[in-house]
């Protein structure tokens, strides 16, 4: 414990040693706050995890325990570990703390003036700062902290108080948090910091995490490559010209030749799909009914050597190719083996392995930066809890680094058409954000959380669809709540849906929607992608 007097560079340890003990214990109940009612929770992951790096940086320092030394590991640690938003957050809230630590020691007024120092710093950080967050927290834990500035005891405890008493508010701020029945995850974690302080300085006693009941979000095993493509070893696609009355006839002649079989279309023109040994007479079926084109064939086993691949390259990042670096490279964030053989089809140089509830620190995105090669790059984030994370990697490399703020897979998929690896990262970025702005965005996981929404009320275990807006749809069958988001997000001037296949699906399921989709919107064609994402079944792009 310390002297009422100042705070030294132990006891700065001590309080960053046991803000990451309270926030192991206490994360699950902290990712459970999350207003959202989807499986990607992860504030309190995001922010245990920022502070791990921390800690692990100040460890690195070694002998040299001083003051400045410990501030430094503490900044830096913070910067190149902060995972999401709220790792970002905290990570700022941090620096601006340590920053302005000086000297032996830390006095009750100079630490009420790093705290000051802190808020300012996180409102800085974000574009638009919203009171009922993590931000009203920490500016009422700084004016608590002045208010209580003449001994260390009483400033500590007076910022841990009006830190708390700003939580406890935070749903008369965000209405979003009063229907959901809680306070703010990432303000209750940045509380804990307060009771690690009190902890030290005061020696009062830790709070205890409450239990948390178990949750259930249904089956969330990955199938294997293998479980994916079952026996048929061909995936024959194209597009049909054909009259009406002759498509029922062709689709009898498919379902004898394979499975997996999407067709979706009208008025004379279809989109087809199907896995099949017969690569030969799935073709020939189209010539008898109409004039097929763009034909594509895909040898699934090969497709699966590919994604076998990409999944057992660096666990972090891997390296998609070994030829010379172009003008520009792209670095992507994938989740599923699947889509991470679609982006290095595309060119993507680097893949970085996240997205929900397992975002990449800064550490993991500079790292695939320099191992990418190339002086410019363009990073895709491909998630929005990442974007903030993305932004920061150019200051912390040699190279040029845009960032082009994609916050979801469908929209790295149709940013990554735009790309030109022979023009500049600037040329790039433009028609990259370009493309990316004309999909319209969607996927369907089940809820992890009772809530109330605009689509209506939402249980534990239902099927939501989520778009921009929110949740869109609420079912109890995965093809129910996916068929219902489809029908708010399709619109007159869309002609292709791209869906990506996730953990959770089945070619039933797919074709079962596609059906519907062509009954209700016979001029959008339909592509399927296997992605193998976990938790959400489907990702679904519209342009």
């Amino acid at each position: 414990m310390t002297t009422t007097a100042t705070l030294s560079a132990d006891d700065l340890r001590a309080a960053i040693n046991t803000f990451g003990t309270l926030l192991q214990s206490h994360r699950e109940v902290i990712n459970r706050l999350n207003v959202f009612p989807v499986p990607d929770g992860d504030t309190g992951t995001n922010m245990a995890l920022t502070i791990e790096s921390v800690t692990a940086e100040i460890t690195a320092q070694g002998a040299d325990t001083s003051l400045s030394a410990t501030a430094r590991a503490i900044a830096h640690g913070s910067l190149m570990g902060a995972r999401g938003n709220s790792g970002v957050i905290l990570s700022q809230l941090l620096r601006g703390l340590v920053g302005e630590l000086r000297g032996e020691s830390v006095s009750a007024q100079e630490l009420a003036h790093a705290l000051e120092r802190a808020d300012e710093l996180a409102r800085q950080a974000v574009a638009r700062p919203l009171e009922g967050t993590i931000l009203s927290v920490a500016r009422a834990g700084a004016r608590g902290a002045r208010r209580h500035d003449d001994n260390m005891i009483d400033l500590v405890r007076g910022a841990r108080d009006a830190a708390r008493e700003a939580l406890a508010y935070t749903p008369e701020q965000l209405p979003v948090l009063k229907e959901a029945g809680v306070v703010d995850s990432g303000g209750s974690g940045l509380v804990l910091f307060f009771d690690a302080l009190c902890y030290v300085v005061a020696g009062d006693p830790l709070p205890e995490a409450p239990a948390l009941e178990s949750v259930a979000v249904g089956s969330l095993a990955p199938r294997t490559s293998e479980q994916a493509i079952a026996e048929l070893r061909y995936e024959v696609m194209y597009l049909l010209d054909a009259d009406d009355s002759k498509m029922r006839a062709f689709r009898d002649v498919w379902e004898g030749l394979g499975d997996s079989i999407v067709i979706v279309g009208g008025d004379g023109l279809y989109n087809c799909h199907i896995h099949t040994d017969d690569v030969g007479g799935s073709i020939e079926a189209a010539l008898d009914a109409g004039r097929p084109r763009q034909i594509k064939v895909t040898d699934l086993a090969e497709q699966v050597l590919e994604e076998r691949w990409v999944r057992d390259a660096h666990a972090t990042s891997g390296s998609t190719s070994n030829d010379p670096a172009p003008t520009t490279s792209v670095v992507a964030v994938v989740v599923g083996e699947g889509i991470g053989r679609i982006f290095h089809s595309l060119g993507v140089r680097q893949l970085v392995h996240g997205g929900q509830s397992m975002n990449p620190s800064t550490a993991d995105l500079v790292a695939a930066v320099e191992a990418s090669g190339s002086s410019q790059v363009v990073l895709l984030p491909n998630n929005k809890n990442i974007v903030a994370v993305a932004e920061q990697v150019n200051e912390l490399v040699a190279a040029d680094v845009l960032v082009v703020a994609t916050t979801s897979i469908v929209e790295g998929f149709a940013a990554l058409l735009s790309y030109d690896p022979d023009a500049t990262v600037q040329e790039n970025q433009l028609a990259m954000r370009a493309s990316a702005c004309n999909v319209v965005a969607g996927e369907v996981t089940r809820a992890v959380r009772d809530t109330t929404t605009p689509s209506g009320a939402v249980r534990v275990g239902d099927w939501i669809g989520l778009g921009a807006e929110g949740v869109l749809s609420v079912a109890d069958s995965l093809v129910g709540a996916s068929a219902q988001l489809l029908e708010r997000l399709v619109r007159p001037e869309h002609e292709l849906l791209t869906v990506i296949e996730g953990d959770g699906s089945s070619p039933a399921d797919t074709r079962r929607l596609c059906e519907l989709l062509g009954d209700e919107h016979p001029h959008v064609a339909v592509e399927v992608h296997h992605g193998g994402q976990p938790l959400y079944p489907y990702y679904f792009g519209l342009e």
